[in-house]
């Protein structure tokens, strides 16, 4: 799925982004949904991985949403 169609449906997006990383608060969530850079750029802070892993990693999620 597209990040735009995704940042149009805010709720349900928050929700599939806890699920997949649980480590996200509400809180986070609520300052980053929509936001495809600082929600890679808090993945990046709670898991401790590479800026490129991340990357691949949204657009891998992306692609099954």
């Amino acid at each position: 799925m597209d990040w735009n169609v995704m940042e149009g449906n805010r709720t349900h997006l928050k929700g599939r982004i806890k699920e997949y990383w649980g480590h996200l608060t509400d809180e986070d969530l609520d300052k980053i949904v929509g936001k495809r850079d600082q929600l890679e750029g808090k993945i990046q802070e709670r898991y401790g991985l590479s800026r490129n892993f991340v990357h691949w990693d949204v657009d891998d999620w992306l692609k099954g949403q």
